[in-house]
């Protein structure tokens, strides 16, 4: 039986083909058998976070938006004082005193009880004063509380913009991670089947090992991918204020939409809605009224005081008052006799009469006794005292000049902040416009490249599959993919992140 060349190199090819039929099918179950061990190995899903709730949670728990809402008490507080100045103050004491029962020299006289002496005494005051400062001062608040909460505003509104930035990059880190773990499935497959066409002589060594190589740098891209977004994930809830939960899932999508605003439309919103330029003009009008109030130091004062008060005191030894109170009696009784027996040179008789009525009887003892008996509380009224006041400053050193240019400075510098900011925002809008439209065509543009790659891509793997080229050129389409991938990916996010960025611009949202 003779045999042909032809037919011998026909029953080789036949043999390399069902052979290398067999290496793919096997090589395709050990993928499918190794990408269900990961997906059983995965870790399961955790909370789902949306956008909304993100920016929810950085508002109520961002430290520093937090620091920003302090101000609202501070400035509530100012306003009621300001109201609380318009108003009467009042105020009352009381105190309680001891003394020593030893008498006081003075010029040679001797003062003072001979007995321990307890007092107290009680005392209400109501004073009023107003001026042009404190007349102006609640609408200086009242400016003021306007002012902060237009700085709330943009607080808010400067946080909601940067959490929106982060959450898109971690999207766009879970893309790059995903396309990674797309290429080290595909590159494991090459390698797999370099080894393959290499047991039958279809390759030789140097494929299988730059197929290793290229398998080992595509594991340290996917672990480099997987590890930015978990630090995305912290700096997002970093943001946010809150720890962050194992394996949480981002579920917010974003389309990619042509934009279709007038950028006359958006300036128009922006000028009204842009919470910095809000905040600034809010400072300006509290800046004018700091300036009217400053210029209220020129006017009168006026000033109304009036209060009552107490005393009342208790001798420790009440029968030394009274023994005091009986010799002043006596002392009295025997002046009265001396004096007025000189004085009219009457007779003892007539002498008597008039004089019998001093005396230290028992209802003065009693009178006496009831008085030391008010310590703490029963006090004697003292008079009630009304004073009033106008007062006009002359000269007081140049302080209400200075107050008054200080003011008129702060205003001015609040102005020109808002014309900064005006212009600012022109630029700002029209810049964040370019770059959102820029950004959409660029997208536009780096989809239909992905797709070109990709195809290069599945065609270069095909053609070294049938042995038709080196796994060189398999190497170079699937470079030009990952770039090409890669930059689609940036071009999605970057068009999302310029839409965040004229949103923050306008101050509103667009979507």
């Amino acid at each position: 039986m003779k045999l042909h060349l032809s037919d011998a190199r026909t029953g080789a090819g036949r043999f390399l083909k069902r052979t290398l039929i067999m290496r793919i099918t096997l090589i395709a179950s050990a993928l499918l058998v190794a990408a269900a061990s990961l997906a059983a190995q995965a870790p399961q899903p955790g909370p789902v976070l949306t956008l909304e709730e993100a920016v929810r949670l950085a508002t109520r728990n961002n430290p520093g938006h937090q620091r920003t809402l302090t101000a609202r008490a501070r400035a509530g507080s100012a306003l009621r004082s300001a109201y609380g100045a318009l108003m009467p103050q009042i105020s009352t004491s009381f105190s309680s005193g001891f003394r020593e029962g030893r008498p006081q020299f003075f010029a040679g006289q001797q003062f003072g009880s001979g007995s321990d002496v307890l007092s107290s005494s009680t005392d209400l005051s109501l004073s009023l004063n107003l001026s042009g400062s404190s007349l102006m001062a609640p609408r200086a608040g009242r400016a003021t509380v306007e002012a902060t909460e237009a700085e709330i505003t943009s607080s808010e509104q400067t946080l909601r913009s940067q959490v929106i930035q982060q959450y898109l990059n971690v999207l766009q880190a879970q893309s790059r991670a995903v396309m990674q773990e797309t290429l080290l499935v595909g590159v494991q497959a090459q390698l797999e089947l370099a080894r393959a066409r290499a047991q039958v002589g279809a390759a030789n060594q140097l494929d299988v090992r730059r197929a290793e190589v290229l398998v080992g740098q595509q594991q340290v891209a996917l672990l480099q991918a997987r590890n930015q977004v978990e630090v995305d994930k912290l700096r997002l809830f970093q943001q946010m204020g809150v720890p962050q939960p194992p394996n949480v899932q981002l579920s917010s999508e974003f389309p990619v939409t042509e934009p279709t605003l007038k950028i006359a439309d958006l300036m128009d919103m922006a000028r009204r809605s842009n919470p910095q330029l809000n905040a600034l003009r809010s400072r300006e009008r509290s800046a004018g009224v700091n300036v009217g109030q400053a210029r209220s130091s020129y006017l009168p004062s006026f000033s109304l005081r009036t209060g009552v008060g107490g005393f009342t005191e208790k001798t420790r030894d009440i029968e030394a008052r009274i023994r005091g109170a009986q010799l002043d009696a006596a002392q009295s009784r025997a002046d009265c006799f001396t004096t007025d027996s000189i004085r009219r040179g009457v007779g003892l008789s007539s002498i008597g009469q008039q004089c019998a009525g001093i005396a230290f009887t028992p209802d003065l003892e009693a009178r006496i006794r009831d008085a030391n008996s008010q310590f703490p509380f029963s006090m004697t009224r003292d008079p009630i005292t009304v004073s009033a006041s106008l007062s006009l400053p002359i000269f007081d050193g140049f302080r209400r000049e200075e107050q008054v240019q200080q003011a008129t400075a702060t205003r001015r510098d609040a102005q020109y902040a808002v014309r900064e900011q005006e212009l600012r925002l022109t630029a700002d809008v029209t810049t964040a416009n370019l770059n959102l439209t820029t950004a959409y065509r660029t997208a536009q543009l780096q989809e239909e490249n992905a797709r070109t790659a990709r195809i290069a891509l599945a065609l270069a793997e095909e053609r070294f599959r049938v042995g038709a080229t080196s796994f060189i050129e398999v190497t170079t389409a699937r470079s030009d993919f990952e770039r090409a991938e890669t930059d689609r990916i940036n071009a999605i996010y970057e068009f999302h992140k310029a839409f965040a960025t004229l949103e923050a611009a306008v101050g509103r949202s667009l979507r």
